[in-house]
């Protein structure tokens, strides 16, 4: 078996981390706080983790960031999430597609739905993504997902004025 880790910052009693853990908002770090100045009060390291609520392989990885980092190790890590899908030189290409419209000789539409942009950006990008995705990345780039409603090439002004013109009102 091999030998216990030990906690080389002694900056810090533990009756001073136990004050610092009364005051801390976030109760994981007072966890950690507590178990290392069980530690540093002489208890074992399996008792330490058990009077915390931890195994005692995660108190040996808190005492190896609070020795690397001190308090500040002890603080969960916030991951960034996943990567983007699309960079920002083509985030801007997607909003002057939108932008732009569709061609209805060329993408068969009249106005771009969600499920349609989904495979222009397929097909463009070569990224798949879901259709709810697309509608997160219109909200961000500040586009609205309402149209107005499409009219056709070849209607007649002059006849619809003739129209409404003649048309009863109620």
């Amino acid at each position: 078996m091999g030998r216990a880790v030990m906690i080389t910052r002694l900056e810090l009693s533990g009756a001073e981390l136990r004050g610092l853990a009364s005051r801390s908002k976030d109760g994981q770090v007072v966890r950690r706080l507590l178990a290392l100045a069980l530690i540093l009060e002489g208890h074992s390291r399996e008792e330490a983790a058990t009077l915390s609520g931890m195994q005692r392989q995660t108190l040996r990885d808190w005492v190896h960031r609070y020795n690397e980092a001190g308090l500040a190790g002890l603080s969960s890590r916030v991951s960034s999430g996943p990567a983007r899908l699309l960079s920002a030189d083509q985030m801007e290409a997607f909003k002057e597609l939108v932008i732009n419209g569709p061609d209805p000789e060329i993408d068969k539409v009249v106005r771009w739905r969600c499920v349609d942009l989904r495979e222009k950006i397929a097909e463009r990008f070569s990224v798949s993504v879901h259709k709810r995705t697309v509608a997160k990345w219109l909200r961000e780039l500040d586009l609205t997902r309402l149209q107005p409603r499409p009219f056709h090439p070849n209607k007649d002004a002059a006849a619809q004025v003739a129209y409404k013109k003649s048309s009863h009102a109620w």
